[in-house]
Protein backbone atom coordinates (compact mmCIF):
# COMPACT_ATOMS: atom_id res chain seq x y z
CA UNK A 1 0.00 0.00 0.00
CA UNK A 2 1.28 3.35 -0.82
CA UNK A 3 2.57 5.40 2.24
CA UNK A 4 1.27 9.60 1.59
CA UNK A 5 4.25 11.68 1.65
CA UNK A 6 4.76 13.73 4.26
CA UNK A 7 7.06 17.14 3.18
CA UNK A 8 8.28 19.57 5.98
CA UNK A 9 7.54 23.09 4.83
CA UNK A 10 10.21 24.05 6.81
CA UNK A 11 13.49 22.04 5.43
CA UNK A 12 12.01 23.13 2.13
CA UNK A 13 11.88 26.35 2.43
CA UNK A 14 15.54 26.17 3.91
CA UNK A 15 16.31 24.92 0.63
CA UNK A 16 17.07 21.18 1.24
CA UNK A 17 17.97 19.34 -1.82
CA UNK A 18 16.23 16.17 -0.28
CA UNK A 19 12.94 17.60 1.01
CA UNK A 20 12.30 19.46 -2.24
CA UNK A 21 13.23 16.19 -4.95
CA UNK A 22 10.39 14.37 -2.24
CA UNK A 23 8.41 17.09 -3.01
CA UNK A 24 8.54 16.98 -6.80
CA UNK A 25 8.57 13.09 -6.72
CA UNK A 26 4.90 13.23 -4.43
CA UNK A 27 3.59 15.46 -7.18
CA UNK A 28 4.75 13.32 -10.14
CA UNK A 29 4.26 10.43 -8.96
CA UNK A 30 0.89 10.25 -6.93
CA UNK A 31 -0.16 14.25 -6.89
CA UNK A 32 -0.59 14.14 -3.32
CA UNK A 33 1.09 14.95 0.03
CA UNK A 34 0.87 16.27 3.52
CA UNK A 35 2.28 19.46 4.44
CA UNK A 36 4.05 19.84 8.12
CA UNK A 37 5.85 23.01 9.36
CA UNK A 38 2.93 25.22 7.99
CA UNK A 39 3.24 27.75 10.77
CA UNK A 40 -0.96 27.48 11.08
CA UNK A 41 -1.91 27.18 14.69
CA UNK A 42 -3.17 23.92 16.33
CA UNK A 43 -5.75 26.15 18.02
CA UNK A 44 -7.17 28.31 14.91
CA UNK A 45 -7.67 24.81 12.85
CA UNK A 46 -10.06 24.03 15.83
CA UNK A 47 -11.74 27.09 16.27
CA UNK A 48 -13.00 27.24 12.65
CA UNK A 49 -13.77 23.04 12.83
CA UNK A 50 -16.26 25.01 15.39
CA UNK A 51 -17.40 27.69 13.44
CA UNK A 52 -18.21 25.40 10.03
CA UNK A 53 -19.93 23.17 12.29
CA UNK A 54 -22.19 26.43 13.59
CA UNK A 55 -22.52 27.54 9.84
CA UNK A 56 -23.99 23.69 8.91
CA UNK A 57 -26.73 23.55 12.07
CA UNK A 58 -28.20 26.83 10.24
CA UNK A 59 -31.49 26.00 8.66
CA UNK A 60 -31.58 25.42 5.29
CA UNK A 61 -32.74 28.82 4.05
CA UNK A 62 -29.99 30.88 5.23
CA UNK A 63 -27.55 27.91 3.98
CA UNK A 64 -29.05 28.60 0.62
CA UNK A 65 -28.09 32.32 0.81
CA UNK A 66 -24.84 30.93 -0.09
CA UNK A 67 -25.76 31.71 -3.95
CA UNK A 68 -23.43 31.04 -6.37
CA UNK A 69 -20.89 33.77 -7.84
CA UNK A 70 -19.84 31.78 -10.71
CA UNK A 71 -21.53 29.04 -11.30
CA UNK A 72 -20.78 26.01 -8.44
CA UNK A 73 -19.48 28.62 -6.32
CA UNK A 74 -21.93 28.91 -3.52
CA UNK A 75 -24.13 26.59 -1.30
CA UNK A 76 -24.06 22.67 -2.25
CA UNK A 77 -27.36 20.55 -1.02
CA UNK A 78 -27.53 16.97 -0.93
CA UNK A 79 -28.36 15.60 -4.06
CA UNK A 80 -29.49 12.46 -5.63
CA UNK A 81 -25.60 11.99 -6.99
CA UNK A 82 -24.33 12.83 -3.57
CA UNK A 83 -26.92 12.59 -1.06
CA UNK A 84 -24.77 12.67 2.04
CA UNK A 85 -22.57 15.85 1.24
CA UNK A 86 -23.34 19.41 1.26
CA UNK A 87 -21.16 22.30 1.21
CA UNK A 88 -20.70 26.06 1.58
CA UNK A 89 -18.69 27.75 -0.95
CA UNK A 90 -16.52 31.19 -1.14
CA UNK A 91 -15.79 32.66 -4.36
CA UNK A 92 -12.64 34.24 -3.50
CA UNK A 93 -10.96 33.22 0.03
CA UNK A 94 -8.36 35.87 -1.14
CA UNK A 95 -10.30 38.86 -1.14
CA UNK A 96 -11.30 39.87 2.21
CA UNK A 97 -14.27 41.55 1.04
CA UNK A 98 -15.79 38.28 -0.48
CA UNK A 99 -14.83 36.46 3.03
CA UNK A 100 -16.98 39.52 4.34
CA UNK A 101 -20.13 39.26 2.38
CA UNK A 102 -19.67 35.43 2.65
CA UNK A 103 -20.29 36.00 6.64
CA UNK A 104 -22.97 38.67 6.13
CA UNK A 105 -25.13 36.63 3.62
CA UNK A 106 -25.37 34.19 6.49
CA UNK A 107 -25.81 36.33 9.40
CA UNK A 108 -22.88 34.82 11.17
CA UNK A 109 -21.96 36.06 14.33
CA UNK A 110 -19.38 37.92 15.42
CA UNK A 111 -17.13 35.65 16.58
CA UNK A 112 -17.75 32.80 13.35
CA UNK A 113 -16.35 35.97 10.96
CA UNK A 114 -13.24 36.59 13.45
CA UNK A 115 -12.54 32.74 13.28
CA UNK A 116 -13.19 32.55 9.16
CA UNK A 117 -11.28 35.86 8.10
CA UNK A 118 -8.69 34.75 10.22
CA UNK A 119 -8.19 31.27 8.61
CA UNK A 120 -8.55 32.76 5.71
CA UNK A 121 -5.51 35.00 5.35
CA UNK A 122 -3.19 32.14 6.74
CA UNK A 123 -4.44 29.77 4.55
CA UNK A 124 -4.21 31.96 1.57
CA UNK A 125 -0.87 32.56 2.93
CA UNK A 126 0.13 28.73 3.39
CA UNK A 127 -1.48 27.82 -0.17
CA UNK A 128 0.87 30.91 -1.68
CA UNK A 129 3.88 29.40 0.20
CA UNK A 130 2.83 25.31 -1.03
CA UNK A 131 2.05 26.51 -4.96
CA UNK A 132 5.54 28.57 -4.57
CA UNK A 133 7.62 25.76 -3.50
CA UNK A 134 5.82 22.83 -5.83
CA UNK A 135 7.02 25.58 -8.87
CA UNK A 136 10.54 25.74 -7.56
CA UNK A 137 10.89 21.78 -7.15
CA UNK A 138 10.53 21.64 -11.20
CA UNK A 139 13.28 24.59 -11.52
CA UNK A 140 10.88 27.45 -11.56
CA UNK A 141 12.28 29.86 -8.73
CA UNK A 142 10.19 32.84 -7.59
CA UNK A 143 7.04 32.51 -9.07
CA UNK A 144 4.13 33.99 -7.45
CA UNK A 145 1.18 32.66 -7.13
CA UNK A 146 0.26 35.82 -4.45
CA UNK A 147 -2.54 37.19 -7.32
CA UNK A 148 -4.43 33.77 -7.73
CA UNK A 149 -7.94 33.44 -6.72
CA UNK A 150 -8.52 31.28 -3.75
CA UNK A 151 -11.76 29.43 -3.64
CA UNK A 152 -13.23 28.13 0.13
CA UNK A 153 -15.19 24.79 0.05
CA UNK A 154 -16.52 23.84 3.52
CA UNK A 155 -17.69 20.07 3.66
CA UNK A 156 -19.82 18.11 5.86
CA UNK A 157 -20.98 14.26 5.24
CA UNK A 158 -23.98 13.48 6.68
CA UNK A 159 -22.90 10.01 7.80
CA UNK A 160 -25.47 7.50 9.53
CA UNK A 161 -25.63 3.73 10.32
CA UNK A 162 -27.26 2.58 6.60
CA UNK A 163 -24.76 5.04 5.00
CA UNK A 164 -21.37 3.36 6.08
CA UNK A 165 -19.30 1.42 3.06
CA UNK A 166 -21.61 3.69 0.43
CA UNK A 167 -19.80 6.83 -1.25
CA UNK A 168 -19.77 10.45 0.62
CA UNK A 169 -18.56 11.58 -2.96
CA UNK A 170 -17.80 10.36 -6.54
CA UNK A 171 -14.74 10.05 -8.04
CA UNK A 172 -13.20 13.76 -9.46
CA UNK A 173 -9.63 15.55 -10.03
CA UNK A 174 -10.07 19.41 -8.58
CA UNK A 175 -10.23 21.14 -11.40
CA UNK A 176 -7.81 24.22 -10.12
CA UNK A 177 -4.14 24.10 -9.75
CA UNK A 178 -3.67 22.55 -5.80
CA UNK A 179 -5.87 22.19 -3.19
CA UNK A 180 -4.77 22.64 0.62
CA UNK A 181 -7.39 20.35 3.08
CA UNK A 182 -7.77 19.99 6.47
CA UNK A 183 -9.69 16.94 7.30
CA UNK A 184 -11.62 15.95 10.23
CA UNK A 185 -9.30 14.63 12.38
CA UNK A 186 -11.30 12.25 13.93
CA UNK A 187 -13.27 10.67 10.57
CA UNK A 188 -11.82 9.28 7.87
CA UNK A 189 -12.43 8.17 4.43
CA UNK A 190 -10.65 10.04 2.30
CA UNK A 191 -9.15 8.00 -0.53
CA UNK A 192 -6.49 8.82 -3.73
CA UNK A 193 -5.87 6.77 -6.92
CA UNK A 194 -2.57 5.07 -6.85
CA UNK A 195 -1.53 5.49 -10.14
CA UNK A 196 1.12 2.56 -10.40
CA UNK A 197 -1.23 -0.33 -8.45
CA UNK A 198 -4.97 1.11 -10.07
CA UNK A 199 -6.19 1.19 -6.70
CA UNK A 200 -7.64 3.64 -4.48
CA UNK A 201 -5.56 4.06 -1.01
CA UNK A 202 -6.67 5.81 2.36
CA UNK A 203 -5.49 8.91 3.32
CA UNK A 204 -6.17 8.26 7.21
CA UNK A 205 -6.14 11.53 8.97
CA UNK A 206 -3.14 12.96 10.57
CA UNK A 207 -4.34 16.04 13.13
CA UNK A 208 -1.89 18.76 12.72
CA UNK A 209 -1.10 18.29 9.31
CA UNK A 210 -2.60 19.35 6.01
CA UNK A 211 -3.34 17.39 2.59
CA UNK A 212 -2.56 18.95 -0.73
CA UNK A 213 -3.67 17.62 -3.46
CA UNK A 214 -2.64 18.49 -7.75
CA UNK A 215 -5.47 19.58 -9.87
CA UNK A 216 -6.04 20.17 -13.21
CA UNK A 217 -4.93 23.06 -13.74
CA UNK A 218 -1.85 21.89 -11.97
CA UNK A 219 -1.20 19.05 -14.58
CA UNK A 220 -1.81 21.56 -17.54
CA UNK A 221 0.08 24.54 -16.44
CA UNK A 222 3.33 21.86 -15.89
CA UNK A 223 2.89 20.99 -19.21
CA UNK A 224 1.86 17.19 -17.95
CA UNK A 225 4.88 17.04 -15.29
CA UNK A 226 2.63 16.87 -11.91
CA UNK A 227 -0.27 14.38 -11.79
CA UNK A 228 -3.91 15.43 -11.19
CA UNK A 229 -4.99 13.13 -8.38
CA UNK A 230 -8.50 11.19 -8.59
CA UNK A 231 -9.83 10.83 -5.46
CA UNK A 232 -13.03 10.22 -3.27
CA UNK A 233 -14.73 9.73 -0.12
CA UNK A 234 -16.03 6.84 1.79
CA UNK A 235 -18.55 6.17 4.59
CA UNK A 236 -16.47 4.86 7.07
CA UNK A 237 -18.09 5.61 10.31
CA UNK A 238 -21.61 6.87 11.32
CA UNK A 239 -20.78 9.98 12.61
CA UNK A 240 -21.11 13.94 10.95
CA UNK A 241 -17.58 14.08 8.51
CA UNK A 242 -16.37 18.01 8.17
CA UNK A 243 -13.42 19.37 5.83
CA UNK A 244 -12.27 22.43 4.73
CA UNK A 245 -10.89 22.73 1.40
CA UNK A 246 -8.93 25.84 0.37
CA UNK A 247 -8.26 25.98 -3.78
CA UNK A 248 -5.82 27.65 -5.51
CA UNK A 249 -7.85 28.06 -8.90
CA UNK A 250 -5.78 29.70 -11.94
CA UNK A 251 -4.56 33.32 -13.27
CA UNK A 252 -6.69 35.79 -12.80
CA UNK A 253 -6.68 37.63 -15.69
CA UNK A 254 -4.21 35.11 -17.80
CA UNK A 255 -5.26 31.72 -19.97
CA UNK A 256 -3.53 28.68 -18.50
CA UNK A 257 -0.46 28.08 -20.62
CA UNK A 258 2.88 25.79 -19.62
CA UNK A 259 5.62 28.20 -18.87
CA UNK A 260 8.03 28.64 -21.84
CA UNK A 261 10.51 26.62 -19.52
CA UNK A 262 8.85 23.61 -19.13
CA UNK A 263 8.49 23.20 -22.94
CA UNK A 264 10.79 21.72 -24.81
CA UNK A 265 11.89 19.02 -27.44
CA UNK A 266 11.69 16.36 -25.00
CA UNK A 267 8.31 17.87 -23.36
CA UNK A 268 6.30 19.36 -26.53
CA UNK A 269 3.36 21.49 -25.23
CA UNK A 270 0.58 19.66 -24.23
CA UNK A 271 -2.54 21.62 -23.72
CA UNK A 272 -3.79 24.29 -25.52
CA UNK A 273 -4.03 27.69 -23.63
CA UNK A 274 -7.41 28.04 -21.82
CA UNK A 275 -9.28 30.53 -19.48
CA UNK A 276 -10.00 28.73 -15.93
CA UNK A 277 -13.83 29.77 -16.13
CA UNK A 278 -14.22 28.30 -19.36
CA UNK A 279 -12.63 24.63 -18.34
CA UNK A 280 -14.86 24.96 -15.00
CA UNK A 281 -18.15 25.45 -17.50
CA UNK A 282 -16.86 22.80 -19.71
CA UNK A 283 -16.23 20.09 -16.53
CA UNK A 284 -19.91 21.19 -15.27
CA UNK A 285 -21.67 20.92 -18.74
CA UNK A 286 -20.07 17.40 -20.01
CA UNK A 287 -20.02 15.49 -16.46
CA UNK A 288 -16.19 14.91 -17.02
CA UNK A 289 -15.18 15.72 -13.54
CA UNK A 290 -12.41 13.17 -12.84
CA UNK A 291 -9.91 15.02 -15.71
CA UNK A 292 -10.79 13.86 -18.71
CA UNK A 293 -12.09 16.76 -19.70
CA UNK A 294 -8.67 17.78 -20.21
CA UNK A 295 -8.71 15.54 -23.27
CA UNK A 296 -10.36 18.31 -24.56
CA UNK A 297 -7.74 20.63 -24.68
CA UNK A 298 -4.95 18.59 -26.10
CA UNK A 299 -2.66 20.59 -28.07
Amino acid sequence: MVEIPAIDLRLAGAGSAEETARLRDACVRLGCFRVSGHGVPPALQAEMKGAVRALFDLPDDAKRRNADIIAGSGYVAPSPANPLYEAFGLCDAAASADVDAFCARLDAPPHVRETVKAYAERMHELIVDVAGKVAASLGLDGRSFQDWPCQFRMNRYNYTQDSVGSPGVQVHTDSGFLTVLQEDECVGGLEVLDPAAGEFVPVDPLPGSFVVNIGDVGQAWSNGRLHNVKHRVQCVAAVPRVSIAMFLLAPKHDTVSAPEELVDDGHPRRFREFKYDDYRRLRLSTGERAGEALARLAA
